[in-house]
């Protein structure tokens, strides 16, 4: 197998049933080679994933997901790939894992373990991330104060062979302080998105005004913020007479770009406002381009969803989010 990386990523994204019959396929080396992989994977983004899904197969970019691996992920698929013969590759897959410097860091977030060293003497922190996976490292090696990150990398640079009594020194006393991180679990509260949530269940007049205000101190957030209380779906909450104004205000390339990761009721709901050979026009485009990459069609949806933010900030047109009749005066 030329890149048992790729292979560990495509079986997490697969449900694990399918994943331990794909498995299955393998011999007991191969499996043992993948399992041993999937059990390092701590997180796969989901652009890493669609690249390695189009790689294999020309499959729906949509359907990319954002599974982490693990042990226990590994484990799972190896007893059902293999039944009563897994009981030797399971034992070589955990001596592997075990085997790996810091590998009880690997399935913990990289701020928390950047509160544990940041304090630390530069050659610990340096031993630290080179036993780590890049991605992890990096974002470790941002939060460290200027100073300290040109330390660390000079040491990383310069590090050859640690004694292995110095490693198991370290790594024993960093597990022991963070126990009581890798045993709790944490949720995530706050945030740009629980803003965005608010205002989208606020009258018109408070969402304005707040917003206006915030521009002045943090235009970017603002930026931010308004991106996530209006998605792409939510076209289909406007009126027939606003989706037409939108199209005159969206080039029909976009739509052919942003439509393929679209609903059915949205689709109809855009080409029910063009003319028949206007949607036979755009129909017979989106036919065209094929497969695209979703990377490229949430670029074009974003793009659209700035043009209807626009237009709405003018007046051209008002989103009904209820979807109910409001009451006219006189």
């Amino acid at each position: 197998m030329a890149d048992i990386h790729s292979a560990a990523v495509l079986l997490t994204t697969l449900p694990e049933e399918e994943a331990a019959s794909v498995m299955g396929l393998l011999d007991p080396k191969q499996v043992e080679m993948v399992s041993i992989e999937i059990a390092r994977l701590k997180a796969v983004s989901a652009e890493e994933q669609e690249q390695i899904i189009m790689e294999f197969a020309e499959s729906n970019p949509a359907a990319v997901g954002t599974n982490p691996g693990g042990l226990d992920l590994a484990k799972s698929l190896v007893q059902k790939a293999l039944g009563n013969k897994a009981h030797d590759t399971l034992d070589n897959i955990r001596h592997s894992i075990e085997a790996v410097p810091f590998a009880f860091l690997r399935q913990v977030d990289s701020q928390n373990i950047l509160t544990y060293i940041i304090d630390e003497h530069p050659q610990t922190i340096a031993l630290v991330l080179s036993h780590l996976p890049a991605s992890v490292s990096s974002e470790i090696l941002a939060g460290l104060p200027t100073e300290r990150q040109l330390s660390v990398v000079q040491r990383v640079a310069a590090m050859g062979q640690t004694s292995p009594d110095i490693i198991q020194e370290v790594e024993q006393g960093l597990e022991k302080r963070m126990v009581s991180v890798m045993s709790q679990s944490f949720e995530n509260a706050g945030g740009v998105e629980a803003v965005a949530e608010m205002l989208n269940v606020s009258d018109r007049a408070t969402e304005r005004t707040l917003l206006e205000n915030l521009a002045q101190e943090n235009a970017n957030l603002v930026e931010d913020i308004r991106r996530l209380m209006f998605v792409f779906e939510d076209i289909c909450k406007f009126s027939d007479k606003d989706i037409q104004n939108i199209l005159k205000n969206v080039e029909t390339s976009q739509w052919s770009l942003a439509l393929k990761g679209a609903s059915e009721d949205l689709k109809q709901k855009i080409f029910g406002n063009m003319s028949q050979r206007a949607s036979e026009m755009l129909t017979e485009e989106m036919e065209y381009l094929g497969a695209i990459k979703l990377s490229v069609v949430e670029q074009k949806q974003q793009e659209i969803v700035d043009v209807i933010r626009r237009l709405e900030d003018s007046g051209d047109i008002e989103l009904n989010a209820s979807g109910e009749e409001e009451e006219l005066v006189q």
